[in-house]
């Protein structure tokens, strides 16, 4: 058997037979309290956890060896090997040795740092203290040292040390709260309940140092919400699920003590299951920086081809004339020979092309730009103190290159605060206000709201405006009571009393909350609760329920119900859930109550109020014991339970009677439909992908402005089979193509950098306004792969796109379809762990800070807390940080190309001997020294506009969709300039000094002083060419260019100073050359000739580009400018009014719901279905532009400073006296 040092490293392992089967096998597993003998058996893990990758004596060579596995740092290593060999090797080691210690060193540095803090953290983790039942005797143990099987005490406000299977607690009945915050980033409490038999242990350590239960369960898996097992004790057997688990992670509140027996431990937690690689992302520019370096390396591998082949031609030709005054090795006497030498030595010379500083400025540049997002004051939210966070530092500029957003509906577009607004009661609405001539009002602020102070425990927060309400309770109407009876009984929320009638619910989603609330404020208070009972004050009277049952939500069932003994001894079962749910299941004397509220449910869809429908049924004890008797079993079972306890729950709820629905208010965001308007202007596709049904989708997306009136025709796709669906995709696509397609030839447009297809120009000439909305089982066909290219390419004909009551995998599935057919950058957003698969699918995904947790935050590459901050994360942000990288790598690309092709230029002229034209410590500092400061400053703060103007003019963003500013040509074309800069760097020289003499008349042109004027020529150029490039100047850029040229002349001199020659003859021995040279006319002459050569051209080139064919970036930075000049104008804005109608529906968000809290112990989260459709557009309707936007946005005003303003026409005008300039005055000049 293998050590069990060796199995430890196996985060699943054990078995029954351990030698039998292979780590990671394991089947069930068995573990007996208080016996770690037989838990031992098994190899379980023990509850040490390692993060860290290294240890003192790992750490180099592994961390080297990961960083020679990228191709860069490979590449210089073989060259510097290539550098050690005397018969190739021109140049000195450190010229390579230098930067790639100093790439190597940082790199590990961070490395190192990384890992220290991950050893402290699983040092603090595994030294935590806990309490350990040994030997019958309660020891302080480290956390590393707790086993599986072992029985541990926990404390009030203790995190649990393992995945625990609770036994007793301080609690009645068995009870403990625990805080799940580090699993699923929810602050709200959850219950969890020991079983009856093991809650009479308590606290009594003989007792439970007695105890032998032996448990056999599921293996090790990452299933937060799931558990299945049964214990084994005194004959009998106990099912166990996930309410009877305390899982690692956990923070144990509002309980003095609780035990529980260790279950799995260390890395086989659910937790450290949990924690998973993350997908490692790349963008475009990555992947295309991959070929560029492959195609250079192909050019310098050409390079050295060309030049050894010339130094074989030449010393055959005039180089064997030299032979025999030399002393070389026989075996280096041969012209084929020299050649194939030459060529590694010209490799070696040439390599700066590709230079390793490229990379490290890069991973710095990214580091910065997050940096400034998290920075970026506009983007905090105060009232949750709730900064906006880059999570990565590689996607920057991928912000700036995005086409399609898929955004979810519920807590991303929406505030997923619930406020109960109406409710239908056996058939009549409550919650509209009508005044004294009967015409119903609009409530706002003033309406006065309705009087609860009859109630002492009512939530003073609460507001309601419709008195008659108020009325049938006083009025002790029996079926208002009932419904505001089954409210305060059918839910799975927890009460906490703080001080005397201070109610505290802690809800699992704020639409329990609400409903639980609203029933308290109306006189049916839900105070207290134990696994056996339900307590209610109904109408200041105390009511005692018994809790029979729980039967539990899930995406299938779609509804919840419990079943309670009244004080009458009657038998009752409530239920809630979504409308078709419930209709299909009441009794058919409910047949025109259920038509009836059905019209009031469509009333409320259309003012987007999110609904359930409410069923009570009154049961007989014999039947109930029957039906019991089968529960009890089925909850045993571990082979289908979940199937069998449904058949049995479907069962009981057939025959209800309909009380009624409730309706919910769930608002938007502040400032999203300005920010959908706006990135629509940038020309992003937005979808929304939404689990909500297709009526409360749609209500948000008219809400949004994403839905309009005056659009051409909404198509909806609610087929069932995939010929249904087929023919819907293609009807709705011959629709739009019909009386478009004529106008494709009179189309212009800009196409991107990369092929696209006719479809996609095509794209760009729909004039008429269409929206597309799919289902999801409608979905689920378009998917298949004879129909995702027609989904595609209606989708993309259409402005508007919403999938409704979608799962979370077909949310991932629609992402992965776009990235696949459209090579477009995609961004997901969303703030629910059911748009996790989304986010990691999408090439970035940004996670909303919400109401449902930190799920969605922590798999997320970015994260803010209010969908409007996404305006300025890619028009501001994402803009900039493209704009800066393609500047810094055109940058970049250039001036190395000046300086290393220099040397091929001087290969002519010297033999092909390889001999270099620079000293080696220029060609070491070049890179890491006099050039890499000015182009970071660059790269970190350049702006060719400001944040203002990004915002205002929303198409500024589409040339980094079509990758205009650094593609292959952008790459050729500045490699190009390049190459003629060398050619001017070293023939102007090299023609200068041919006949050219010093001022004492000794001859000039000793390669030295060439060397020196070519390297000052250089860095002049170079500095002079990124002030070229720079549009925003700072202090830093000043202080980085000058500086630069003032530590290249400080080293000069000194590296030709007699001090360092008497220090390092051998590595210094020209003296005074730097100074000899540059105090003669003729060189600083030619210094200045080639600067005016170099740079009057690209100065030429830009002036006649930006006056005669100016970018729209242009046209925006010279009405910037000129504003700038005429001084700031004050603004009349007024705030976006929505003025299309609103649409909804009634459903909760798809997701599934936590069970019981007592009996079973699960929350829920409601959703339902509706099988309603919405009536499309007229299809005759005028076409609409994107006019409406433009108004829109034109018009907005009033937000806070968190929301940016846009305009799009520029500024309004004033008078002929004291009018702002605008765009349309530049385009016309």
């Amino acid at each position: 058997m293998a050590p069990r040092w060796l199995w430890m490293l196996v985060p699943w392992r054990g078995g029954w037979n351990p030698s039998s089967k292979a780590p990671g096998q394991e089947d069930e597993r068995h573990v007996r309290a208080n016996d770690r003998d037989y838990n031992e058996k098994f190899i379980y893990a023990d509850n040490r956890i390692k993060t860290a990758k290294y240890n003192i004596f790992t750490f180099l060579p592994i961390n080297l060896f990961e960083q020679f596995q990228r191709f860069a740092n490979a590449y210089f290593l073989v060259l510097l090997i290539l550098q050690l060999i005397p018969e190739i090797s021109s140049l000195s080691w450190f010229t390579t040795i230098v930067p790639l210690v100093l790439v190597l060193s940082i790199t590990a540095v961070k490395d190192a740092t990384d890992d220290y803090f991950r050893h402290k953290s699983d040092q603090q983790v595994n030294t935590r203290q806990s309490q350990v039942l040994i030997k019958g005797k309660l020891q302080n143990e480290k956390w590393m040292n707790v086993r599986v099987g072992d029985i541990v005490k926990l404390e009030n406000n203790q995190f649990v040390a393992a995945d625990l299977l609770l036994l007793s607690s301080s609690e009645p009945y068995g009870l403990c709260y625990i805080e799940t915050a580090e699993l699923d980033g929810e602050t709200n409490l959850k219950v969890r309940q020991a079983l009856t038999v093991t809650s009479d242990l308590g606290d009594d350590v003989v007792k439970l140092a007695d105890f032998n239960g032996e448990v056999i369960c599921e293996p090790p898996n990452n299933k937060l919400d799931k558990f299945m097992g049964t214990l084994y004790w005194r004959d009998n057997k106990y099912p166990l699920d996930n309410e009877k688990m305390l899982l690692r992670g956990c923070v144990l509140r509002n309980t003095e003590w609780c035990f529980g027996l260790v279950i799995f431990a260390g890395l086989q937690t659910k937790l450290m299951q949990n924690c998973g690689r993350t997908t490692f992302k790349r963008t475009s520019i990555d992947k295309l920086m991959n070929t560029l370096v492959l195609w250079i390396f192909g050019f310098l591998i050409c390079m050295g081809i060309i030049l050894a082949i010339g130094n074989t031609i030449w010393e055959q030709r005039v180089g064997s004339n030299f032979w025999a005054y030399l002393q070389w090795k026989e075996l280096t006497i041969n012209a084929v020979f020299s050649g194939f030498l030459t060529f590694w030595s010209y490799v070696i010379i040439l390599n700066t092309v590709v230079p390793i500083s490229l990379y490290v400025s890069v991973e710095v540049l990214r580091l910065g730009h997050s940096y400034f997002i998290n920075w970026d004051r506009r983007m905090y939210y105060s009232r949750k103190d709730t900064p906006a966070e880059a999570r990565t530092t590689t996607l920057n500029e991928e912000l700036g290159q995005v086409e399609f957003i898929f955004s979810d509906k519920t807590g991303t577009l929406t505030q997923n605060i619930m406020v109960f607004n109406k409710c239908s009661i056996n058939g009549k609405i409550y919650g509209d206000v009508y005044d004294e001539f009967g015409h119903k009002v609009d409530i706002t602020e003033k309406t006065p709201c309705v009087d609860f102070s009859f109630n002492p425990l009512m939530d003073r927060k609460f507001r309601f405006h419709d008195s008659s309400l108020i009325e049938a309770i006083k009025l002790e109407e029996p079926l208002v009571q009932e419904f505001f009876r089954l409210l305060a009984l059918c839910h799975t929320v927890m009460p906490e009393e703080r001080n005397e009638g201070e109610l505290v619910y802690q809800a699992q989603s704020p639409d329990e909350g609400a409903l639980v609330t609203a029933a308290r404020n109306f006189g049916f208070v839900f105070r207290s609760r134990t696994p056996e009972t339900i307590t209610l004050y109904e109408m200041s009277q105390p009511v005692t329920y018994q809790l029979l049952a729980i039967l539990d939500f899930n995406n299938v069932r779609k509804r919840m119900s419990v079943i309670v003994r009244n004080p009458k001894g009657q038998l009752k079962l409530y239920s809630k859930g979504a409308d078709t749910i419930i209709f299909d299941r009441l009794d058919s004397s409910n047949e025109e109550l259920m038509y009836t509220t059905s019209e009031h449910l469509n009333e409320f869809a259309g003012e987007g109020l999110r609904t359930l429908a409410l069923a009570y049924k009154d049961l007989d004890e014999d039947v109930f014991d029957e039906w019991m008797k089968k529960l009890l079993f089925a909850s045993t079972v571990l082979d289908n339970r979940e199937e069998k306890l449904g058949a049995l729950y479907e069962e009981i709820e057939q025959g209800l009677m309909l009380l009624g629905a409730t309706a919910i208010e769930d608002k938007l965001q502040e400032g999203v439909p300005e920010t959908i308007a706006c990135l629509t202007l940038a020309n992003i596709k937005i979808w929304v992908l939404t689990g909500d049904k297709l009526e409360t989708a749609m209500n948000i997306g008219y809400s949004c402005n994403m839905l309009r009136d005056d659009m051409n025709e909404v198509f909806i796709i609610s087929g069932h089979t995939m010929f249904e669906v087929q023919q819907e995709l293609r009807n709705a696509k011959k629709r739009i193509v019909g009386p478009s397609r004529e106008k494709l030839s009179s189309a212009v447009d800009i196409e991107k950098t990369d092929l696209y297809s006719s479809d996609s120009v095509f794209e760009e000439t729909i004039i008429a306004e269409y929206a597309l909305i799919i289902n999801g089982h409608s979905l689920a066909h378009a998917l298949e792969a004879d129909l995702e290219q027609t989904l595609v390419d209606l989708a993309c004909l259409c402005k508007t796109v919403i999938c409704c009551r979608v799962t979370p995998l077909q949310k991932a599935q629609v992402v992965e379809l776009i990235k696949r057919h459209k090579r477009a950058v995609t961004l997901a957003i969303g703030d629910g762990a059911n748009d996790v698969s989304m986010i990691k699918t999408a090439h970035i995904g940004v996670g909303i800070s919400g109401q449902e947790g930190m799920q969605a935050v922590l798999a997320s590459d970015y994260s803010f807390a209010q969908f409007r901050y996404l305006q300025r994360l890619l028009l501001v942000h994402g803009r900039w940080s493209y704009h800066r990288m393609c500047n810094f790598l055109c940058y970049f690309f250039y001036k190395n190309f000046a300086f290393t092709l220099v040397h091929f230029w001087y290969g002519f002229l010297c033999g092909f001997s390889a001999q270099t034209v620079y000293d080696q410590w220029f060609i070491t500092l070049f890179n890491i020294v006099y050039t890499s400061l000015p182009v970071l400053a660059m790269g970190l703060f350049d702006q060719d506009v400001n944040e203002q103007y990004s915002l205002r003019y929303p198409n500024l963003y589409r040339p980094g969709q079509l990758n205009q500013l650094f593609n292959k040509r952008k790459f050729f074309t500045c490699t190009l300039q390049g190459v003629c800069t060398s050619f001017i760097l070293f023939f102007i020289p090299y023609g200068a000094f041919m006949t050219a003499v010093r001022d004492d008349g000794a001859h000039i042109s000793d390669q030295q002083t060439f060397a020196v004027t070519i390297a000052t020529s250089l860095v002049i150029v170079v500095s002079g060419q990124i002030g070229l490039d720079t549009n925003y100047w700072t202090a830093v850029n000043h202080f980085f260019i000058w500086g630069s040229l003032a530590v290249y002349f400080a080293i000069l001199f000194a590296m030709h100073s007699d001090g360092i020659f008497t220090i390092f003859p051998n590595q210094f021995p020209f003296i005074g050359t730097a100074r000899n040279s540059l105090n003669q006319k003729l060189v600083w002459l030619v210094i200045l000739l080639i600067t005016v050569v170099c740079i009057m051209p690209m100065v030429a080139v830009r002036f006649i580009k930006t006056d005669l064919y100016p970018t729209q970036t242009d046209k925006v930075r010279l009405l910037q400018q000129a504003t700038r000049r005429q001084g700031p104008q004050e603004q009349n804005l007024r705030r976006v009014r929505r003025t299309s109608s609103r649409r909804s529906a009634y459903a909760f968000a798809h997701q599934q719901g936590y069970g019981e809290l007592i009996t079973s112990g699960k929350n829920m989260k409601v959703l339902t279905s509706s099988t309603f459709t919405y009536p499309v557009s007229s299809p005759t309707r005028a076409p609409a532009r994107s006019g409406w936007i433009e108004g829109l946005m034109k018009n907005k005003g009033d937000m806070d400073a968190t929301t940016p303003v846009v305009e799009i026409t520029g500024f309004r005008r004033e008078s002929d006296q004291s009018r702002e300039i605008t765009l349309e005055d530049l385009e016309a000049t």
